[in-house]
């Protein structure tokens, strides 16, 4: 620690890097920039994600729509992660900004991992879902705007071609909106069916031939999806 001989500026220096701590109000402002931006940003992020939901509906997703949806999660992480600076920066002076951030970002570490778990490409160089992630954790600003870089990322050709094709998801992301359902649960419904639209076109006795599905459950799951297409639909049309 090194403190100017005005008093005025003081200085950390961690592994020999420098750090100048600022006073709090300039602080807080910066976080309340990136907070509006976060907002913004997040706002966005419901609308695509909305879209791919109803486009999952239908069966109409390609590359693009699916990837347009894991660069906004990613670029929604990269402004929180800034603002979690701020939080630990301002200490007390920080907990409203805390709970705002808490807030905002509620299920969105969750969706950044379904979404690559329902678009991973299969096929004999499949990438592991935690691979993908720090692909993608690893793009530039700049390339993370594009969404061949992204698609790359994740295992896809990076070609306009590849971005225009079309993709069916597995199912987890939705299923995982379905109130009451384990994950082991999910997990074992998108291998028994393979993908979204089986589990869409599946009875309660379907749903039932899975391990750990009984009736009650499988109704659950079966009015649960029922719903969710219904309000899907309902958001893009209406």
């Amino acid at each position: 620690i090194s403190v100017s001989q005005s008093m005025r500026i003081i200085a950390l220096y961690v592994t020999g890097q420098r750090y100048v701590l600022e006073g709090s109000s300039a602080v807080l402002s910066r976080a309340n920039q990136a907070l509006a931006t976060l907002e913004r940003y997040k706002l966005r992020l419901d609308e695509v994600a909305g879209t791919l939901s109803a486009l999952e509906i239908e069966d109409l997703v390609t590359v693009r729509d699916a990837m347009s949806v894991s660069q906004r999660l990613e670029m929604v992480r990269r402004i929180a992660d800034e603002l979690e600076g701020y939080v630990i920066e301002l200490g007390t002076d920080g907990r409203l900004l805390s709970l705002q951030l808490e807030e905002l970002m509620g299920g969105v570490e969750e969706e950044r991992e379904l979404i690559v778990r329902d678009y991973l490409p299969g096929g004999r160089q499949k990438r592991t879902v935690e691979e993908s992630l720090f692909e993608l954790q690893t793009l530039t600003a700049t390339e993370l705007l594009d969404l061949s870089l992204v698609a790359r990322a994740i295992g896809y050709p990076g070609t306009t071609e590849a971005l225009d094709g079309a993709v069916s998801p597995r199912g987890y992301r939705l299923l995982a909106k379905v109130p009451r359902v384990p994950s082991s649960v999910i997990d074992r419904l998108v291998e028994h069916f393979g993908g979204l639209q089986k589990l869409l076109a599946a009875t309660v006795e379907d749903l039932q031939a899975v391990e750990g599905v009984g009736e009650s459950r499988a109704r659950s799951v079966r009015e649960g999806l029922s719903r969710l297409a219904e309000s899907s639909i309902l958001e893009r049309y209406v």
